[in-house]
């Protein structure tokens, strides 16, 4: 029987190299302790199907504005992957005093199996923050973000954890066809949502702190 292979498939970018972009990604398994996928600052247009993650860290944005970069990243679209006992699923991870943004991603029909964190933007990533990292003003923006047909369980009771930077909220995330119970019965899962904005259709868990759109200014 064939050994799977284990990798971490990364696509970084940096200035003094071509910026990857058009790019399609298309794995049967990646078992790894680390990011199944990590895109990196200055990636665009980068299409990931058919991906079966875990266990490992799941499919990540970033992280991105590290020692107040400007990042940005735009145009990905991570469809019909499966994550099976990994710390996250569907991430999204910024330094606090970064600046850009990530902006017009899209996460579709994914399927979890006892999944830590399955929905998870995180504003305040930090690294060895035993002494805790001090809060700053600027963030990379994060903008037009949908969550469509993601179903599952998760071993967490914050099955959607939504934590936007306190200067900067996150705009235009949508949310469609959510359905992520507990993976132990009798239990129930909740969302965590701070500083943002967006539309939900009925869910599960219910996301009841996201809040409306605001006009926008003509």
């Amino acid at each position: 029987m064939p050994q799977k292979q284990a990798l971490t498939l990364m696509v970084l970018t940096y200035p003094s190299r071509l910026m990857f972009k058009f790019m399609i990604v298309s794995l049967e398994q990646v078992t790894i302790g680390d990011d199944c996928i990590a895109i990196g600052r200055g990636s665009s247009y980068i299409n990931i199907t058919g991906v079966q993650c875990g266990p490992g860290h799941g499919i990540s944005i970033g992280s991105l504005g590290a020692q107040g970069r400007t990042d940005t990243v735009e145009e990905v679209h991570v469809q019909g992957c499966s994550f099976r006992g990994t710390t996250n699923g569907a991430r999204i991870k910024t330094w606090q005093g970064g600046s850009g943004y990530a902006r017009r991603i899209s996460f579709e029909d994914i399927t979890l199996d006892a999944v830590d964190n399955p929905i998870i933007i995180d504003q305040y990533y930090c690294i060895n923050n035993e002494n805790g990292c001090k809060i700053k003003t600027s963030a990379v923006q994060v903008s037009d973000v949908l969550y469509n047909g993601v179903h599952g369980t998760s071993i967490t009771e914050e099955a959607v954890k939504i934590n936007c930077s306190q200067s900067i909220a996150c705009t235009n995330l949508v949310f469609n066809d959510i359905n992520i119970t507990s993976a132990y019965p009798g239990e129930t899962t909740r969302s965590v949502i701070f500083n943002a904005e967006g539309t939900s259709a009925p869910s599960v868990p219910a996301l009841n702190y996201l809040s409306p759109p605001k006009p926008r200014r003509v």
